[in-house]
């Protein structure tokens, strides 16, 4: 190709590598979007084609490397939502709160919304002292509330993360299993631990759940407690019943903020009807103090085909 087909971005070799992804993924990806040759001749990208799809090629490198300086730990899904743009430009979402869309500082860097529909739920996690997260699996409801709660931590504004759930399977009987309560309940709560470890650290995660700044419990265990200075995520909320939903809502305390995450669509109780979740959102909505967000196939952050499948599976319902 001619000179005049060719732009250089000029970055640092750090920022090459992690724009190029594993196995330069990530070029590919935006290689195959624009009908470009993006090549690493060293000190930066060499983008080969027309005009236009140099341009947008480069936005997007550009918009990545915006990430990168942040300390945001680029991921495909970064990848994907910035080529999906259709303005080609960085999108709203990255820029939506003080200066930055970073949620914490994770021990594999900095922790943040993915996807314009995560950038809204996180919002809404800011805002309001209970929120509602609903949304398919993948989309990142559960994770962004662990992180958010992980944060306030850190920072000293609540005490200690309260983290809850219903135990559907095992019919909330949980003395049949072996072990001390933790044990019992931790298979139940295991992405929430992923979560932690991924955010804080293994070490730093069990100091705080030995010093019970960190405390897992069953939905059983939350009734006649009032839950003060404390961050508190109940979740797979959507196998609630009505009873639990309403009793673990009027635990909220002085300084506390709660977290209700789950899929409507993946109810396991008898009856869908009998879901606390779904009456929780019907009645709280509009109600002052109060977010509700939903997430959808486009918030999928992880494998490209989980959001397909989503959306085969939602299709089928209307």
């Amino acid at each position: 190709m001619s000179p005049a087909s060719e732009d250089f971005l000029e970055l640092e070799d750090d920022a090459v590598f992690a724009l190029s992804g594993p196995a330069q993924r990530y070029l590919a990806l935006i290689e195959g979007a624009y009908h470009v040759l993006i090549e690493t001749p060293g000190g930066g990208f060499s983008i080969n084609g027309k005009t236009r799809d140099r341009q947008r090629a480069r936005t997007v490198l550009e918009a990545l490397n915006e990430l990168h300086d942040e300390g945001v730990e680029i991921s495909e899904a970064d990848v994907r939502t910035l080529i999906s743009n259709p303005t080609g430009e960085s999108p709203k979402w990255a820029d939506h709160h003080g200066g930055s869309h970073v949620v914490v500082m994770g021990r594999k860097g900095a922790v943040a919304p993915k996807t314009a529909g995560q950038a809204s739920y996180y919002q809404q996690l800011l805002r309001h002292d209970l929120t509602f997260g609903l949304g398919p699996a993948g989309s990142g409801k559960t994770f962004l509330a662990v992180a958010y709660g992980a944060s306030l931590l850190l920072k000293g504004m609540v005490d200690r993360l309260v983290i809850t759930r219903p135990a559907v399977e095992a019919g909330e009987k949980l003395g049949f299993l072996p072990g001390d309560l933790n044990e019992k309940v931790d298979p139940y709560l295991m992405p929430i631990w992923q979560a932690l470890d991924d955010i804080l650290g293994a070490e730093a995660l069990r100091r705080r759940r030995d010093r019970n700044e960190i405390e897992v419990a069953p939905l059983a265990y939350m009734r006649g407690r009032t839950l003060s200075n404390a961050y508190v995520i109940v979740d797979e909320a959507q196998n609630t019943t009505r009873q639990q939903m309403k009793m673990v809502l009027t635990r909220l305390g002085e300084g506390s903020k709660m977290v209700v995450t789950g899929d409507p669509s993946q109810v396991d109780l008898p009856r869908q009807s009998d879901s606390g979740l779904i009456q929780a959102t019907h009645l709280l909505k509009g109600v002052k103090g109060v977010g509700i967000s939903h997430l959808t196939a486009d918030d999928v952050v992880r494998h490209e085909l989980v959001a397909r499948i989503v959306r085969a599976y939602d299709s089928e319902k209307s």
